[in-house]
């Protein structure tokens, strides 16, 4: 890892040592291929009917291959003018490993969308109810004009996202960018039909084709 005394923490994660650049995935498309790859290979289950992958960034097992976040982090630095955010939200659970490198890396503030109350001073309940899960979900500490970006693991009906954003709008701030890892669904698409005002991307669309993960191109 890249000497981080003294040095700003931005510098710590992104700006390796000459030694050690041909072991980092600082290209693009090599990035892209090891997230790919890292989904390719994930496991599937069933439940009933319907078959589940299941990856680390969207489930939080198998283990977390850093290399693999190192590569979501690359790609998401990529995706969004991050001179003009000023929070970043993450969405309880996986939001918090996802958001926590983008971070350290812009140096922009995050904050957790989280299903427990903690009863600060303005803090905002939403209904979050998907195709998965239904409950409240709670968000603090957004400021009145800030220019969010919301960073999430996978967008399958986007009933949660949809009812983030409202909740910021509530808050009086504003989603600028959205950055979902996996597209699953149809979610993406109905989402920017209700937002033109947002730019709401994914890293990478599949499909379940039984219990085969299909990738499909951009």
């Amino acid at each position: 890892m890249p000497n981080c005394e003294n040095t700003a923490l931005q510098g710590c994660l992104l700006l390796p040592k000459d030694d050690e650049l041909t072991t980092q995935p600082v290209l693009m498309t090599d990035a892209m291929e090891q997230l790919k790859a890292s989904l390719q290979n994930a496991p599937v289950i069933w439940k009933g009917d319907y078959p589940y992958f299941i990856h680390p960034v969207t489930d939080g097992v198998p283990r977390m291959d850093p290399s693999v976040l190192h590569a979501i982090t690359e790609l998401a630095l990529d995706r969004v003018d991050w001179k003009g955010i000023d929070l970043l939200l993450g969405i309880e659970a996986m939001g918090l490993p996802l958001t926590a490198p983008l971070s350290m890396a812009t140096g922009v503030p995050l904050v957790i969308a989280r299903k427990r109350s903690y009863g600060l001073d303005g803090e905002v309940e939403i209904d979050q109810s998907t195709g998965y899960s239904k409950g409240a979900m709670y968000l603090n500490d957004l400021r009145e004009g800030e220019r969010i970006a919301i960073v999430d693991d996978v967008l399958s009906t986007g009933g949660t996202l949809e009812a983030v954003i409202e909740g910021v709008r509530r808050a009086k701030a504003n989603v600028t960018d959205i950055i979902a890892v996996v597209e699953k669904g149809e979610g993406l698409k109905r989402l920017q039909g209700l937002y033109p005002d947002i730019r709401i991307q994914s890293l990478v669309r599949l499909v379940m084709d039984g219990d085969a993960i299909i990738l499909l191109d951009e």
